[in-house]
């Protein structure tokens, strides 16, 4: 079958090593892609928005397949453009509808879902610019620290964690009336800060049956110790080892099946992936967010651990016949550590020529922001790439991931050197 990958990041470079090695492929393309997906894939110069130039691409070119890998596509409709259209509606769109999708695009959207569905979630009051005195009522009632939500999509940055009550005070309406975050933090959700250690749970569905995925944890913040600017993660690692059988059956039965329930009873048409974001407190499961889509960075180390054919998983969906795949685990650990552009979460430059990438041994170095220019790979992004490794635990495979780090070089080139720190 011919497949249709949306996305330019290493969570679909992932997607499109896993999918490449199905015998049930034709022919694999990526839409923008990068430097990584162009070596088993064709890229093509499509916006993953422009629905238009999607559509004429998968007539002409016989797609049977499309997975999506962002966030924006879901939020803005792509499900229900296929499924409306008459010439689009037999092609297998990996994805929920634009309904379900709320889950990522509204923070207050989610929180009334985990509600309504006994999903255990932290306290928390939604508010606008026009209760904004109300809101800093609210972080009085709270204890420090406060963790403030821009409602919308911001990019995985729309969070900000505050330790003082004036700070507080003081970016409610920075995001408020500030535009601190544009649109998405038109409306701002505050909620009591869960202190315990944060852990990730990826579910596929085909709208009727689930598969729970390996777990994962990933390492948001930009400086080691956990420390400085939010990104979109630095690195991640899987299983997560405190993970054990208990809690995960804790997590199937107070979150997963209640989750899917919930589509199911709200009518919520579903047929793709379920990213869980989980603190465990006291052991007990409580859920900080949804995402309708697999995260990023931990793509890279949730894919390479499924050894059974993803693709045929997926060719599953169409017909909600998830239920009948044999879903297979590698027992190995998996871990990846992200380079970055120097500067980034913030300013940084791009076009700097990457060195050592046929050095690279026993490590899958998996691209985010990368682009081939008149022969050379070069940056072009924040995040630039992803090295995963296996190993018999987590710190094996990290020493494997670093190993081959050390091969490889672009001016300013960042990394954390302590994932896995508090493991």
């Amino acid at each position: 079958m011919n497949v249709l990958i949306l996305g330019s990041g290493g969570r679909e470079h992932a997607f499109a090593h896993s999918i490449s090695q199905s015998s049930l492929l034709s022919h694999l393309y990526v839409a923008p892609g990068n430097a990584g997906t162009a070596q088993i894939a064709t890229n093509l110069d499509l916006g993953v928005t422009d629905f238009e130039a999607i559509k004429n691409f998968v007539l002409e070119n016989n797609i049977t397949m499309v997975v999506v890998g962002p966030e924006a596509p879901l939020v803005a409709g792509i499900y229900d453009y296929f499924k409306n259209d008459d010439q689009l509606n037999h092609i297998n769109v990996i994805g929920p509808s634009k309904n379900a999708a709320m889950l990522e695009g509204s923070k207050e959207f989610a929180k009334e879902f985990m509600l309504r569905n006994q999903v255990p979630t932290a306290a928390y009051q939604s508010f606008t610019a026009a209760t904004l005195s109300d809101g800093k009522q609210f972080i009085d009632s709270l204890k420090a620290p406060y963790v403030l939500k821009a409602d919308g999509l911001a990019g995985g940055k729309g969070v900000l964690i505050i330790q003082n009550a004036d700070e507080a005070k003081a970016a409610l309406v920075e995001m408020l009336l500030g535009g601190k975050f544009g649109a998405a933090s038109n409306k701002v959700v505050i909620e009591e800060f869960l202190d315990g250690i944060e852990m990730s749970v990826f579910v596929m569905t085909d709208g009727d049956s689930y598969k729970i995925m390996p777990t994962a944890k990933d390492y948001k913040r930009i400086g080691e110790g956990d420390t400085g600017l939010n990104t979109g993660g630095m690195g991640a690692v899987s299983p997560v080892p405190f993970a054990d059988a208990s809690l995960m059956e804790k997590i199937e039965q107070q979150v997963v099946i209640p989750t899917i329930n919930g589509l199911q009873s709200e009518q919520l048409e579903y047929k793709g992936f379920v990213f869980i974001g989980l603190m465990i407190v006291n052991n007990e499961p409580l859920v900080i967010e949804y995402n309708v889509r697999m995260g990023d960075p931990e793509t890279e180390v949730v894919l390479p651990r499924i050894s059974s054919d993803l693709l045929s998983h997926l060719h599953a969906f169409a017909k909600a016949e998830l239920h009948k795949e044999q879903f297979k685990i590698d027992p190995r650990s998996a871990t990846t550590v992200m380079c970055v552009a120097g500067g980034y979460p913030e300013a940084y430059d791009k076009g700097m020529e990457i060195h050592g990438l046929d050095q690279v041994d026993d490590s899958i170095v998996f691209h985010a922001g990368t682009k081939e220019t008149a022969g050379k790979v070069v940056t072009n992004g924040g995040r630039v790439m992803a090295i995963t490794s296996y190993g018999d635990d987590f710190k094996q495979a990290l020493k494997k991931s670093y190993e081959n780090i050390s091969k490889l070089s672009f001016d300013r080139i960042y990394y954390r050197t302590d994932i896995g720190f508090d493991l």
